[in-house]
């Protein structure tokens, strides 16, 4: 039996994992898994724990432990600590010695398309079989380089085998919101059912509502939503950095939360990318002087 099926006993852990409730996972009573759910549970709660900001206690855990599970949870914490080179290599060498292992496919597909290497990231996430976190992953990647046909086509074979699955549920829903139209509505209801229910209800999904009810022009909505999961987590970047597109949207001086958003997250990908168009336009700028009539 598939432990991460509706009858698998590593389904709840599971569920808590992809609907962003990490503390439950690092928390999930694990004594009465059999013997061999034990690892993929723990692999979860390492990477929870990563996910809450533990990376450093993750490695001291990891440290010298062998086995590839394990190995790829330390590349993944390396990467999230800054040691990138590192992280790469160790993902590179599992790439060679266990690329048919499930954990080190989607852990080494996590750290080598963050490390910018698509082609490789994607070469060994595809050699899983029927592992949903890897189609996921795989959407995502082809997202981020604009090949919509190519996602839609992975979340649809997905589709046929994975039935109604949170994580295929969750990868049509992100192909949604980047097709559009009668999309974005399909997108916010899968988003809002896991956002609103207490019981799957984090700071990721209500941030996935806001997104999609921005989508929708529904500002009031959208600024609820993000209100809820900052209450929920003030520091989450994600959350300050939509909270500040709405406020731009809206009209209003986004200088705080530009601010805010500094001071959590100095990286985070909107900064980056306000500052590259930022650097193009003053380029753009220079070709055109003032001209000044004669008096």
């Amino acid at each position: 039996m598939d432990p991460f099926s509706a009858e698998g006993e590593l389904i709840n852990i599971h569920n808590h994992f992809h609907q962003g409730q990490y503390q439950d996972v690092v928390d999930f009573d694990t004594s009465s898994l059999s013997s061999e759910n034990a690892l993929p549970a723990r692999v979860l709660q390492l990477r929870a724990q990563i996910a809450l900001g533990h990376a450093e206690d993750v490695l001291a855990d990891v440290q010298g432990v062998t086995g590839p599970e394990l190995e790829a949870v330390g590349a993944l914490a390396e990467y999230t600590t800054g040691d990138v080179d590192s992280a790469v290599k160790t993902v590179e060498k599992l790439a060679q010695s266990s690329a048919d292992n499930a954990t080190v496919q989607v852990l080494g597909g996590i750290v080598l398309q963050a490390a910018g290497k698509s082609d490789e990231a994607l070469a060994l996430l595809s050699q899983h079989s029927g592992n949903l976190e890897a189609v996921t992953l795989i959407v995502q990647i082809h997202l981020q380089q604009n090949r919509n046909d190519l996602a839609v086509k992975e979340v649809a074979a997905a589709r046929r085998w994975a039935q109604d699955s949170v994580l295929v549920n969750l990868a049509e829903s992100w192909v949604g919101l980047r097709l559009g139209g009668e999309k974005y509505q399909q997108a916010f209801y899968v988003f809002e059912e896991l956002a609103q229910a207490p019981s799957t209800s984090s700071v990721r999904s209500l941030v996935s509502q806001a997104v999609a009810e921005l989508h929708l022009g529904r500002i009031e909505e959208a600024q609820s939503a993000l209100e809820q999961a900052l209450q929920k987590e003030p520091d989450f970047a994600d959350a300050i950095a939509n909270l500040l597109v709405l406020t731009v949207i809206t009209g209003k001086d986004p200088k705080a939360l530009t601010s805010s958003l500094e001071q959590v997250d100095a990286h985070h990908p909107l900064l980056t990318d306000l500052a590259e168009k930022s650097e193009l336009f003053d380029k753009a700028a220079t070709k055109y002087k003032p001209k000044v009539a004669a008096a």
